[in-house]
């Protein structure tokens, strides 16, 4: 909620606006009215200044309205919308100066055309309440749109672990070790550290830790595998190297006060990836990589290796670096998760540096398509196994195509589903140039959808849905060149 001088001041320009507009006056005119200058009328439309009593007297006699009309906190039904969101937290909760959104220009846009943006926020509340946007969603939606906006990379924070690493001589990749983490938690930052078993509570069974701040203690579930382990503790010490606060004490995310709970982990994680995994061995190695002219699974897959057991923190790793240091920013990574027995497959994360790419998660419950390298990797895989492969994915509605990298594995927290991680670039003059297997003769084309409701692909050997969505665009299609005939035989 905005504090209630600025409320009163917000509320008090709108209104003023509002009694302008109905006598169609401008601003000039307002002044030219009034004897105050339109400068001044200007600031207190805008929410930024709040006139005397003798001043309001003015402003009232010559718009022909009472003192109490302007000065009423009561807004008509034409701004209630507006007054819900000024009353709200929405302010306080999303940072809109992350954005370079000024507040007061915003106000000063709904104050500009209250019915447009009434109408506006009207279909913004409809569309949540229909697709089931609750405040969770918007505020990560919100944050994905930051880490597009920067390219998903910090060089600040970069710095900061760079040099923390420095300080502490940290040997990085496989090389950090758990108790290095540990005592460094213990000892610089005063932590507790246990293993705790929270299976004997069936709802804590997916907890994997608890922070409890009162204690600087750290509960760390007995079931976690090393990458889990070692990954909660570097993110726990960019906690405190960051100085973040406000921050969530759960993980896996339980639940969250802010949009500043939801950014500050995003910069923690953000820490962890640049410990666990070293930018400079990363570049020098992705650069030799990209140099080969042949797509070779093995190869990747011994990439992975040679930084981390965890191709999910490598393969986000490489969202920062390729964006920033080899200039490819058409990318997306995506998070697939399937659970035993089922044949449902969601996007648990998505990323992408370029708003225009496929395919993006959708609230519909579609059916995402199956010829995707990720998907496939997916029903092949085998128990306790790992399986990569590339292929080059020809979006044919979109007429694009990527470079899709995926790796697919068992979950390690045994929770009974399968993952797969993935990495699509998208194939241009540069991308092709860079890298070389690119071209590679083991790399199969696939024409691929997004979703099957809406995929033109004829005689698809693995659709699960009709294409529906794209049915009803070609019968409004249809029906159009009807209706044009129809006016063309009748001029």
């Amino acid at each position: 909620m905005i504090a209630e001088s600025n409320y009163i001041r917000v509320v008090f320009g709108l209104k003023l606006k509002q009694q302008r507009q109905k006598k169609n006056w401008s601003l000039q005119d307002l002044a030219n009215k009034t004897g105050l200058s339109k400068s001044y009328l200007n600031e207190i439309e805008n929410g930024k200044k709040y006139p005397k009593h003798d001043k309001i007297v003015q402003l009232s006699n010559a718009l022909s309205c009472t003192f109490d009309d302007l000065v009423s906190s009561k807004l008509d039904k034409t701004l209630t919308p507006i007054n819900e969101i000024l009353q709200s937290d929405f302010f306080k909760e999303v940072p809109l100066d992350l954005f370079g959104i000024n507040k007061n220009n915003l106000i000063s846009i709904i104050s500009d055309a209250p019915k447009k943006v009434t109408a506006f926020i009207n279909a913004l509340i409809e569309i949540s309440q229909n697709y089931n946007l609750g405040k969770e969603r918007f505020y990560f939606a919100v944050m994905r749109s930051f880490q597009e906006l920067y390219d998903n990379y910090f060089p600040e924070i970069e710095e900061k672990s760079i040099q923390f690493a420095y300080e502490n001589n940290l040997q990085l990749n496989k090389d950090l070790k758990t108790e290095v983490l540990e005592n460094l938690l213990k000892e610089k930052f005063g932590y507790q550290i246990k293993s705790e078993n929270f299976s004997a509570d069936p709802t804590l069974n997916k907890l994997r830790s608890l922070f409890v701040p009162e204690k600087k203690l750290l509960l760390l579930n007995e079931r976690l595998d090393i990458n889990q382990k070692i990954f909660i503790l570097a993110k726990e010490i960019g906690f405190n190297v960051l100085k973040l606060n406000p921050r969530p004490n759960t993980y896996s995310w339980l639940d969250f006060g802010s949009f500043e709970e939801i950014l500050n982990n995003f910069y923690a994680s953000y820490f962890a990836g640049c410990l666990l995994i070293s930018k400079k061995d990363l570049i020098e190695q992705i650069t030799d990589f990209f140099y080969q002219k042949e797509w070779n699974p093995i190869q990747f897959e011994n990439l992975i290796n040679h930084f981390t057991d965890s191709p999910e923190t490598f393969y986000y790793r490489l969202t920062n670096i390729l964006s920033s240091e080899f200039g490819i920013k058409d990318l997306f990574y995506l998070c697939f998760v399937k659970k035993d027995g089922s044949d449902k497959i969601n996007i648990l994360k998505e990323l992408h540096l370029n708003h225009q790419q496929a395919p993006h998660a959708n609230a519909t419950n579609e059916h995402y398509c199956r010829r995707w390298i990720a998907l496939k990797n997916l029903y092949h895989l085998q128990e306790n196994e790992s399986i990569t492969d590339a292929q080059i994915s020809h979006y044919k509605d979109q007429g694009v195509s990527y470079l899709v990298i995926s790796t697919s594995q068992k979950n390690p927290f045994s929770d009974g589903s399968n993952r797969s991680y993935c990495l699509g670039i998208l194939l241009n003059n540069q991308t092709i140039k860079k890298i070389n297997f690119a071209r590679s003769s083991s790399l199969k084309t696939i024409e691929v959808g997004v979703t099957c409701e809406s995929c033109s692909i004829l005689n698809c050997e693995v659709r699960q849905a009709p294409p529906i969505r794209l049915e009803k665009e070609q019968f409004n299609l249809d029906m159009k060149k009807s209706i044009e005939r129809i006016r063309k035989s009748l001029i």
